[in-house]
């Protein structure tokens, strides 16, 4: 496969096409033992695909049943799609996880067939909300010991995992985040980790806390409903990339229960200081372990469209929809996930900003049974 990208420039590549395309993921052809997409920073190069080639990827979109809409007290569209991949636990085996590609390819699909006809626009300006902070819950102690057979940047955490999944007959690999919620089966992730955005929404949708190697220390949990904002679903604007997934019981057990949750928090100031977490797999990483990055927000230079901020971090593709914590550890509150960057050599990483749209998918995946 071809590379999507070339490395232009930003400003050269805007003096060309006068448009412009974020996505998360380096892609380079899938190579090695892990056999993983490589994708150097989150953010892949710039794309010089011209209209016509954005209107033949829209054409050849495959799609699943229509996404159901329904509206929360805020009243801000949430697209749903109820899930019944009653095996999807025992798809995954440790060949096909090793052989997942990263979610990024998504993302960078979804960028081509709309977000360079925007190019320019002002972001969506949402209803002003209130910061909400709502408390996460403490994981279930236990006697577990995690092997650690390589040095790792980062010790794993219960609660953050890895997500497998397919799209469009393809396995892909993001990151994701048991989040506090009253049905206490809730993961945060990116919106082109769940859904193409627009266009098909994900079958074979696992959640892997504390991945480490390969191993699976809690468990295999599947998904029984995804959600994300209309927005993204419908649109696949980057402003709303984040999405919510339901996750079923594992042997009578809820996923809060064994692993815990991170507390969220809405419509909070910018600029704030954040740590960021994820399984990156792109090179110089593998995929295999738990990564992080931290630094102050910054709002986006290039693409201010999108409403995001970033802060400094390399770390490459499978780390899409890792959480965003406000502080200097993984027991703040989420704020955000992994969601693109810019340049093959990029050393930010955006994510979205989480306003009133963002936490009415929270309180619909959140309320969901």
């Amino acid at each position: 496969m071809k590379h999507l990208f070339t490395k232009l420039s930003y400003v050269g590549y805007l003096q060309s096409r006068q448009s412009a395309v974020a996505i998360t993921g380096r892609l380079t052809p899938s190579i090695g033992r892990n056999n993983v997409t490589k994708t150097k920073t989150l953010a892949t190069s710039l794309l010089s695909l011209s209209a016509a080639a954005i209107l033949a990827l829209v054409g050849t979109t495959s799609a699943n049943a229509a996404p159901v809409n329904t509206t929360d007290s805020s009243g801000a569209a949430v697209s749903s799609h109820v899930v019944s991949d009653a095996g999807a636990a025992d798809y995954w085996t440790p060949e096909r996880m090793k052989n997942a590609k990263s979610g990024e390819i998504l993302a960078a699909k979804a960028l081509e067939r709309g977000k360079l006809l925007n190019l320019g626009k002002a972001p969506v300006t949402e209803a002003p909300g209130a910061i909400s902070s709502i408390a996460g819950q403490p994981a279930a102690t236990d006697s577990k010991t995690i092997d650690r057979k390589v040095n790792q940047s980062e010790t794993p955490v219960k609660h953050i995992g890895k997500i497998f999944f397919t799209l469009g007959g393809s396995n892909y690999v993001c990151s994701g985040n048991s989040v506090t919620a009253a049905n206490k089966s809730t993961v945060s992730t990116a919106g082109h980790c769940l859904n193409e955005g627009p266009g098909a929404y994900a079958t074979n949708f696992v959640f892997v806390p504390a991945y480490l190697n390969g191993a699976a220390p809690y468990g295999k949990w599947t998904a029984k409903a995804l959600y994300a904002p209309t927005q993204w679903a419908s649109n696949g604007n980057m402003q709303y990339d984040t999405a919510f997934a339901v996750m079923n019981t594992l042997n009578g057990q809820k996923l809060a229960d064994v692993v815990g949750s991170s507390g969220v928090q809405f419509n909070a100031a910018r600029g704030l200081s954040y740590k960021a977490f994820g399984y990156p797999a792109g090179s110089p990483f593998n995929g295999e372990s738990l990564k992080s990055c931290s630094g102050t927000a910054t709002n986006d230079p290039y693409n201010p469209q999108f409403n995001s901020q970033g802060i400094p971090c390399n770390m490459t593709g499978g780390s899409s929809g890792g959480p965003w914590f406000i502080g200097n550890s993984s027991t703040g509150y989420q704020n955000s996930v992994n969601s693109y960057g810019y340049g093959s050599n990029s050393t930010t990483m955006y994510g979205p900003y989480w306003g009133t749209v963002i936490q009415s998918t929270y309180n619909t995946a959140a309320a969901a049974s």
